[in-house]
């Protein structure tokens, strides 16, 4: 029986590749990201993760269990603004709904300086410019019924007229289609026979929710990534298969599982983002087996700082996205993310002669200014050099050498206007990145709900482990933890390793209090039955099978809607009280205490179930023998370093991680190194290996 399972993320820099064997072991690898054909340096990582097991190539496919790959691909094309040519058929006068947009112009909380200064924002590009848009005539209410019968010769027209203007994808969305959607299905049908070469979508396959923007938006967007898209996945499929691996391949998506490659054709806004969620779903497999059920996840590369929420073992989801400044609706694990990572770029502001960092970056070319590639801007990565975290001569485990005086030239020149010595102004630029990076997370936990003092703190990334240790204190959580060690930069990979098949099925049906038991338990019998039809094309076997349905909910008149779990599975008699108890409780966790209008009735929105098949869970291997004995070989000698804590330099401690074993404690300050990532343990915190092999912090001033 095959054994391995692989999870692969492809980063803009790096290309990660976990591998987990049947007895626990775990092989992570990396190679150059590829962006001309991303499929290249993926196959390249698969091909160095079978050298290191001693496997020729096409045998290690032939063992893989269950291969899980976490793309950027749709995610970069938005950026770069290198899409498909779209076409959008709409429903006649509602043309120009993508381009009027919402009031906020998808800015609202995002970035502060347009939210405070709005005439200096703007619209984004179009996604689909007006002389591709076709309305055409056709009208269904807002109960579901045909009020305009759906005109085909002005569809076919629409249809001609996209083609001939060349354009590879066409979205289809009409008005309230989510509760009628043969029209759209019909349209699709004739794109199909009319141009069986464009890419095709409807927004009630997409997103069938009521708001006609953002519906509009997930479809013009899914649209847009779909070609390109069809044709790499498509590309790695036939490349895979040819190598030896003959099992589906499944491709990480937002809402926290994988989709087969199949789905991921057809709507590929399911991967946007779903790398960092990727993390999530890693991160919530390892607290399972530690018994943490309310972890708060961390991931800091060398561009953001994405944060995530599990409670009581389930992730935070979020039900409207934001990509580009176009706002659309798709359920997903709620990522929030700051442009605060290692490349965070440091600047004195003309003004107020403040130090600022971020949210601008180096970027990986030329990257922080001791790269030696041109860059002449301080980073956090350069303040961490200055300072001594960073060993200039074993930065990735010596496969790279970093330029110390380049850092500190860089440096300098943010100290001098500043009139700060060089170790004050690079300590000042890591203590700005890493109170920001609290504040985000303040933001996604306080603001929400939750207290940090409940949480254990996962920190991954390259950069996280050397800065996790005062934000996390900053907060108050219980301890941090890093996980796997050296893997801890590669958790994204290990997290599509780890994760289920999850389809997510909605459906809007506004209804008030009191309810119609028979209306819901109709509909969320028809979902349940198009998750079923979907598991069996999957070959899942019921077994594996597992269903969780939730409504959402709000007052009546209300727009802030909350999701109701209904482990029930159906609304049974005498109901009403137990749903509403739910309501209020959670309501009140987001919103305070005494938030709710107890007399007001309640809304039903929508019904949603996430269907998921349990897939090969990764084995970790558990030490059951502590070792309280520091081998010699994990002792690297000592160098000064600045602990802003101190306020001065320390000759301090420094550690190969490699060689720590469960059962080592280091008291701070001290600093361990592992082939992928530098952990500092600031003084007043010590470090544990624990029994699953993962660096735990916890502070000596707290109770951990």
């Amino acid at each position: 029986m095959a054994g391995f399972l692989v999870g692969v993320d492809i980063g803009g820099t790096f290309t990660d590749c976990v591998v987990l064997a049947r007895d626990g072991g775990i092989t992570a690898t990396k190679a150059p990201s590829t962006p001309g054909n991303f499929a290249e340096g993926m196959l390249a990582a698969l091909r160095v993760a079978a050298g290191r097991l001693g496997l020729p190539f096409g045998k290690f496919c032939r063992e893989i269990a269950l291969l899980t790959h976490g793309t950027t691909v749709g995610t970069n094309m938005l950026i770069q603004r290198k899409g498909a040519k779209v076409g959008l058929i709409t429903t006649r006068g509602h043309e120009d709904a993508i381009h009027i947009m919402r009031g906020s112009r998808g800015v609202t909380s995002r970035d502060i300086r347009k939210v405070v200064h709005f005439p200096e924002s703007a619209k984004p590009a179009p996604i689909v410019p007006k002389r591709l848009i076709e309305g055409i005539s056709e009208r269904v209410d807002c109960f579901g019924e045909v009020v305009v019968p759906l005109n085909e010769a002005e569809a076919e027209a629409a249809i001609r007229r996209l083609a001939a203007a060349g354009v590879e994808a066409i979205g289809i969305c009409f008005l309230w289609s989510f509760k009628r959607p043969a029209h759209e299905l019909r349209v699709q049908e004739m794109v199909r026979d009319l141009a069986p070469r464009l890419f095709v979508t409807c927004s009630a396959e997409i997103a069938p929710k009521w708001g006609e923007y953002e519906r509009v938006t997930a479809t013009a967007l899914n649209a847009y990534i779909g070609p390109v898209m069809a044709r790499y996945l498509g590309s790695l499929d036939r490349e895979l298969r040819s190598a030896g691996y003959a099992r589906p391949l499944q491709i990480t998506q937002c809402g926290g599982g994988s989709i087969p490659v199949e789905e991921a054709v057809r709507s590929p806004l399911l991967t946007l983002d779903s790398g960092p969620v990727s993390g999530v779903t890693g991160s919530q497999h390892l607290g399972q087996l530690m018994g943490c059920r309310n972890i708060i996840t961390t991931d800091m590369g060398g561009t953001s700082f994405d944060v995530g929420i599990i409670f009581e073992d389930r992730p935070a989801y979020s039900f409207v996205s934001n990509v580009a400044q176009y706002e659309y609706f798709l359920p997903r694990v709620d990522i929030q993310a700051i442009g605060s990572g290692g490349g965070s770029l440091a600047h004195v502001d003309a003004l107020s002669r403040t130090l600022q960092v971020g949210p601008e970056s180096a970027g990986a070319d030329p990257g922080p200014a001791c790269y030696g590639k041109g860059g002449t801007r301080a980073t956090v990565t350069d303040a961490d050099v200055v300072l001594g975290i960073i060993n200039p001569d074993n930065f990735l485990g010596g496969r790279m050498r970093l330029e110390r005086e380049e850092s500190a030239a860089a440096v300098r020149r943010v100290a001098e206007p500043l009139g700060l010595g060089l170790v004050q102004a690079a300590a000042g630029i890591a203590r700005i990145a890493e109170f920001k990076m609290a504040d985000l997370i303040r933001k996604m936990s306080v603001e929400k709900g939750f207290d940090p003092r409940d949480f254990v703190l996962f920190a991954f990334g390259g950069a996280g482990p050397a800065h996790a240790g005062v934000f996390a204190r900053e907060l108050g959580v219980r301890k941090v933890v890093i996980p796997q060690k050296e893997i801890a930069s590669t958790w994204c990979a290990f997290g599509a390793a780890a994760a289920d098949i999850l389809h997510v099925y909605e459906q809007v049906d506004i209804q008030a209090s009191p309810f119609d038991r028979s209306r819901l338990n109709l509909l969320l019998g028809e979902l349940e039955a198009k998750a079923k039809k979907q598991l069996d094309l999957d070959g899942i076997s019921r077994s594996r099978r597992r269903f969780a349905f939730s409504l959402d909910m709000r007052h009546k008149g209300q727009i802030n809607e909350v999701e109701v779990l209904l482990p029930e599975k159906r609304v049974a008699d005498g109901f009403w009280e137990t749903l509403r108890r739910r309501f209020y409780a959670r309501y009140e966790q987001l919103y305070g205490k005494g938030s709710s209008y107890r007399d007001a009735r309640l809304e039903v929105v929508t019904l949603r179930l996430r269907a998921t098949a349990q897939t090969p869970r990764p084995k970790l291997r558990v030490f059951r023998r502590m070792n309280s004995k520091i081998n010699s070989k994990a002792k690297s000698g000592k160098r000064n370093i600045y602990w802003a804590d101190l306020k001065k330099s320390v000759s301090t401690p420094i550690f190969d991680g490699a060689h720590l074993v469960p059962g080592n404690r280091i008291r701070g300050p001290a600093v361990v190194e592992t082939t992928d990532t530098t952990v500092a343990v600031h003084p007043g915190c010590r470090l544990k290996v624990d029994a699953y092999g993962n660096f735990e912090i916890g502070f000596l001033t707290l109770a951990s």
